[in-house]
């Protein structure tokens, strides 16, 4: 077989390939439990005037 001749059981396996689904997978949710914070490192004050000068603008 020449390159870039047509296979067709190649096709074939390509196509049944592709045309599959994989369902092997836990579809359950996972619940997290704990604890969530975020510090941006400025006062609230800071944050509003930065609000209102990039507003102004």
């Amino acid at each position: 077989m020449s390159m870039g001749a047509y296979d067709d059981d190649e096709h074939e396996r390509r196509e049944a390939k592709s045309t599959t689904v994989d369902t092997d997978f836990d579809d359950e949710r996972v619940q997290y439990h704990g604890k969530l914070t975020f510090d941006s490192g400025e006062s609230a004050e800071a944050l509003l005037d930065q609000f209102k000068r990039i507003k102004s603008q």
